[in-house]
């Protein structure tokens, strides 16, 4: 008897999918392989049969054109790794029966509670059924919940034949949330025109503007000398450390940015009188702004030197991903249908930047333009983490429209 979506999706999240940042494997741990291989069987239970899981992790499939009309072909992507920022072993999900509009006591042995105070979002969601943590481990919504909506829309196709649809590609990837998920994806291999990542949060969310990513790295070499004879000879390089990052304006840390304010952010310092090592992130959707924060921090390089000629500083600026709206808007069409789609289910498209990056950024750069669609989660990342089963009804049914309308619209 095939799963019906929920028991898929708790069955999943039960299942330990953490990436790991520091691994130079792919996937970074293997323990991705073990929902890999369930998603097989599932994948191979509804009905597919053009079905491969590669040695990196890269899980693709293939539904069959049932139509004569020349279709594109379209790709449904998500990612099978949860974030390594929070613990994802032992998820003990629990769901919450037409929720009652208040606080959700999540662990009352630790006293975690969901508040609404902080959360109002959970209000929107009052007398429908939501699932929740239990407060010790993130729920696995990012990105299970889109792997199950995907499956359970393949499955819908392939229970009615008699709908007519163009040739669509699956693909579930690894460790996207340590920014490699598009890293071995092969482009030419999944065979689509365009895709969509169902990969985005509450009801509604459609996303292809991104943030432009850079990763930087500070390192400072000073001159150690005992204190007691270290006048005009001692560089501190964990004080130059500190000078380098309150040179950098206090306006665009994290903190104090939301919608398209871009921030620098200081991850990681460490370091001594020798030595000092700071570690930032860079982000912006504007790439004149992008490359503004990126030259800044070569200028600071740049007075310090100056400043302190004794001393070695070195910064040191690697991009790790684009905005994808550059090679999104000529091909806007594929979010006009998306929210033709959402429109004729009921769903109100919510048109917002990511604050982030998604696979689809970079594989948008490799040739596949890669929008994102909502899978209806909020609070991804950490014990607060919930999904309304409601949300993820909706996203299969406008995943199927979305597939009935391209079939319709764009055909030639």
């Amino acid at each position: 008897m095939q799963k019906d979506m929920v028991q898929r999706f708790l069955e999943y999240i039960k299942i330990d999918t953490t990436s790991d940042e520091e691994s130079k494997t792919c996937p970074s741990t293997k323990i991705q392989f073990n929902l890999a291989e369930l998603i097989i069987k599932d994948l191979e239970t509804i009905g597919l049969s053009d079905i491969s899981l590669d040695t990196n992790g890269y899980i693709m499939a293939t539904l069959p054109s049932t139509t004569s009309k020349n279709v594109p072909t379209v790709g449904l992507i998500a990612h099978i790794d949860t974030a390594p920022s929070y613990n994802g072993k032992n998820v003990k999900p629990q769901i919450i029966k037409s929720y009652d509009g208040k606080d959700i006591v999540l662990n009352q042995k630790n006293n975690i509670t969901m508040s609404t105070e902080i959360f109002p979002d959970l209000k929107k969601y009052k007398g429908q059924d939501l699932i929740v943590t239990d407060g010790t481990s993130l729920l696995g919504a990012d990105n299970k919940a889109g792997i199950v909506e995907i499956i359970e829309a393949i499955k819908f196709f392939l229970s009615n034949p008699q709908i007519e649809h163009g040739e669509i590609k699956i693909a579930f990837t690894p460790d996207e949330e340590i920014g490699r998920g598009a890293n071995l994806f092969d482009v030419k291999k999944f065979g689509a025109k365009f895709a969509y990542t169902i990969d985005g949060g509450e009801l509604g969310e459609i996303e292809f503007d991104n943030f432009n990513a850079a990763s930087v790295k500070v390192k400072i070499k000073g001159c150690d000398i005992h204190p007691g004879t270290a006048k005009n000879k001692m560089v501190n390089a964990t004080l130059i450390g500190m000078e380098f990052n309150s040179m950098l304006p206090i306006n665009e840390k994290p903190e104090y940015t939301s919608g398209y304010e871009g921030f620098n952010l200081l991850c990681e310092m460490s370091g001594n009188v020798e030595n000092c090592e700071l570690n930032y992130i860079i982000r912006d959707h504007s790439k004149e702004k992008f490359e503004s924060k990126k030259t800044l921090m070569l200028e600071i390089e740049k007075f310090l030197k100056i400043k302190y000629p004794v001393s070695e500083i070195l910064v040191e600026i690697e991009d790790s991903y684009l905005n994808m709206k550059e090679k999104i808007e000529p091909v806007i069409e594929i979010i006009d249908i998306v929210k033709k789609s959402m429109l004729e289910v009921g769903v109100e498209p919510l048109v917002s930047p990511i604050r982030g990056g998604t696979d689809g950024a970079r594989l948008s750069y490799m040739g596949l333009p890669c929008p994102n669609i909502f899978t209806g989660g909020h609070n991804f990342h950490g014990k607060f983490e919930y999904i309304p089963i409601n949300s993820m009804h909706k996203a299969v049914e406008v995943i199927i429209k979305l597939i009935e309308n391209i079939n319709k619209d764009f055909s030639n």
